[in-house]
């Protein structure tokens, strides 16, 4: 399991997510969940990828792959890949159909061995004049926006750092604090679950920007991850301290 994040500002978008990566116990490693596109000068896209590790990886491979293969003209090149698209909306179409291919060809197998195929998506990015949007990408090919009311994505391992979201999240934050909320809600998410955890991966984009304009990798011994969750822990002490006291009655005699 893993756990990402996108958030939809009025200064832009940030993306986070964690790099674990299990399939029990005895098989935990880290793996990238955050994939950058920069397919011609007016566009890009930030891919955030939870569910099955090998559907998401191939699922990248083949998004790549369409774009190199448009690239030198390719006679089997597809008609339509992350250079063609007009909208993002369409983009997200397009990456469902890839990820709904990769799902058909090997879900029989997978589920033989008592193993899920399916694989969801955050996008993000900018195509033209066109604000930044926000899209989830289903297993089965649809996806939603994000919008103003609610200005954040997750996928995976997504309950844990939820709380914290619906508390702070809006479309005035800054970039920075939007950072800042995407990884205390990684942080409060890897203390309730094993299955996520750093380095945490973070990049930022302007809204007026082609791409990302800063991009961070936490490891958990990172002195910025540890001052964070240093800082969040003692404001919430105090915060609890300063609850008011509740007006007991006695008991009924």
């Amino acid at each position: 399991m893993t756990y990402c994040v996108g958030l939809l500002l009025d200064q832009g978008l940030v993306m986070a997510s964690d790099s674990r990566t299990n399939a029990g116990v005895d098989h935990i490693s880290s793996y990238s969940k955050l994939h950058l596109f920069l397919p011609a000068p007016d566009r890009y896209f930030v891919l955030l990828a939870a569910g099955n590790l090998a559907t998401t990886r191939e699922v990248v491979d083949r998004i790549r792959r369409d774009l190199d293969r448009a690239a030198v003209g390719a006679f089997d090149a597809p008609p339509e890949n992350l250079a063609t698209v007009n909208y993002l909306f369409e983009a997200g179409l397009y990456i469902g159909r890839v990820n709904r291919d990769v799902q058909l060809l090997h879900g029989p197998a997978l589920r033989e061995v008592g193993a899920a195929p399916e694989a969801t998506f955050i996008l993000g990015g900018r195509i033209g004049h066109e604000p930044p949007s926000l899209l989830l990408i289903y297993p089965q090919g649809n996806a939603i926006a994000a919008t103003p009311e609610t200005p954040y994505l997750q996928i995976g391992e997504s309950k844990f750092g939820k709380t914290d979201l619906d508390r702070f999240a809006h479309p005035g934050l800054s970039l920075e604090d939007g950072a800042r909320l995407c990884l205390v809600s990684l942080d409060s998410t890897a203390r309730a679950n094993l299955t996520v955890a750093p380095p945490f991966e973070v990049v930022l984009c302007p809204r007026d920007a082609m791409g990302p304009s800063q991009r961070l990798k936490l490891d958990a011994r990172s002195p910025d991850l540890t001052a964070l969750t240093e800082s969040w822990e003692a404001s919430q002490r105090q915060a609890f301290a300063a609850l008011p006291a509740f007006a007991w009655e006695a008991p009924p005699a």
